[in-house]
């Protein structure tokens, strides 16, 4: 007999009594034999409760194995969303660009009519209304070499005020625990 679980079959396991004994721990029984007797509906019982515990172990592995998959399906998301961060911050280094970019500075990306994008230190504003190309969006460069735009710079600095506390937090409480 064996048990099925997501269409795999998995052996099942006898049910198994305990060895009998007329003396258990060294100590003599008054009845033996009154001991080790069995209703039939005991063994009846018995297969019941197996199978009921198969049941619950299916129900259990199927439950974690379902939190082992969400997990890989979040956790796949999270590698689509930094490889295509990643790519966005190689195009624009590969942006053209005549000047050495500093972690910290904001930069203008124009795109001209040929195709070519470049940085720019020159804000759409200081051009006045006579911008000479198409402004692409604007960037401040990060100290790991990756750009947020400028639309997305208050988030980020909120997440870094964030992780900030929660390095400062557990610098204190490690020079405390000492």
């Amino acid at each position: 007999m064996s048990l099925s679980l997501r269409g795999k079959e998995v052996p099942r396991a006898k049910a198994q009594l305990v060895e009998r004994s007329s003396e258990p721990g060294g100590a003599h029984l008054v009845n033996p034999y009154r001991t080790t007797k069995h209703a039939p509906s005991d063994l009846v019982e018995l297969a019941q409760e197996i199978q009921k515990a198969d049941a619950f172990t299916r129900a259990t592995v199927s439950n974690k194995l379902q939190v082992i998959a969400e997990q890989v399906r979040f956790l796949q998301e999270q590698a689509r969303r930094v490889l295509q961060e990643a790519q966005h911050n190689a195009d624009l280094h590969h942006a053209a660009c005549n000047f050495v970019k500093q972690p910290g500075s904001t930069y203008h990306l124009y795109g001209r009519p040929s195709g070519q994008r470049y940085f720019s230190m020159i804000s759409p504003q200081e051009w006045g209304g006579d911008c000479p190309h198409e402004h692409l969006g604007t960037y401040r460069l990060e100290a790991d070499q990756s750009w947020t735009a400028v639309e997305d710079l208050d988030n980020k600095d909120a997440d870094q005020q964030l992780i900030d506390k929660i390095l400062t937090c557990t610098n204190v409480a490690a020079s405390i625990t000492g």
